[in-house]
């Protein structure tokens, strides 16, 4: 239990200061994305500009709420006090993971690398909806702890622009990478990531809890 509740506060702090960064970097600190779009390179399709920002805006806002809405469900003092806005924010959730999905799905072929890097996207965009997709299906027929296994699982996809920037920043800046290149390996790796880490954390929670039961 309480490597539970620390492996929560760590959860807690990590997401509040990504939502807190994802909000300011992008809405105030550089709403234009010149940054950004400065490096985009292999691009097949011409850009519209006005489109593009106006979607980024709305993936943003709505991985943020996904982010956000998940860990409040994560909670088991909030699951415990109130079922009914367990339920109601995990549609939240949902609603916000689709839509996040459908603005990535627009900006793929736009992506940093060209085609090789809006495979990659696709491929996140697939896997992150199947999975949420699951533990919806899961909780519907009752099954609790798979539904939770699902979620641990589907709540590390919320995760994938932190990855994809830290490892992309590792193959740049540390290993002196070309940028197009090290932002390619960094989705690539990132999949691979979000695949294992749940599933380390979900065996670490079942180990956890076998032993408290073995007391």
């Amino acid at each position: 239990m309480k490597k539970r509740k620390t492996l929560y506060r760590l959860l807690a702090c990590v997401s509040i200061i990504f939502i807190f960064y994802a909000l300011v970097k992008n809405y105030w600190i550089d709403p234009g994305a010149t940054g950004f779009l400065s490096r985009k390179t292999g691009l097949k399709r011409e850009l519209n500009l006005p489109v593009w920002l106006n979607v980024m805006y709305v993936h943003v806002a709505f991985a943020c709420l996904a982010m956000a809405s998940g860990l409040v469900n994560f909670s088991n003092r909030i699951f415990e006090k109130s079922r009914r806005f367990h339920r109601i924010n995990g549609y939240i959730y949902i609603v916000s993971v689709l839509l996040v999905v459908l603005t990535s799905g627009y900006m793929a072929p736009y992506a940093t690398n060209g085609k090789i890097s809006s495979w990659g996207f696709n491929a996140l965009n697939m896997l992150w909806l199947f999975i949420t997709i699951t533990a919806l299906i899961q909780i519907k027929k009752k099954r609790i702890i798979r539904h939770r296994n699902w979620m641990i699982r589907s709540y590390a996809f919320c995760f994938t622009n932190m990855f994809i920037h830290l490892i992309t920043s590792l193959f740049h800046q540390g290993l002196g990478l070309e940028y197009a290149a090290s932002y390619t390996i960094g989705i690539y790796a990132s999949i691979a990531l979000l695949l294992v880490i749940p599933e380390i954390i979900i065996r670490t929670s079942r180990t956890e809890l076998t032993d408290q039961m073995n007391k």
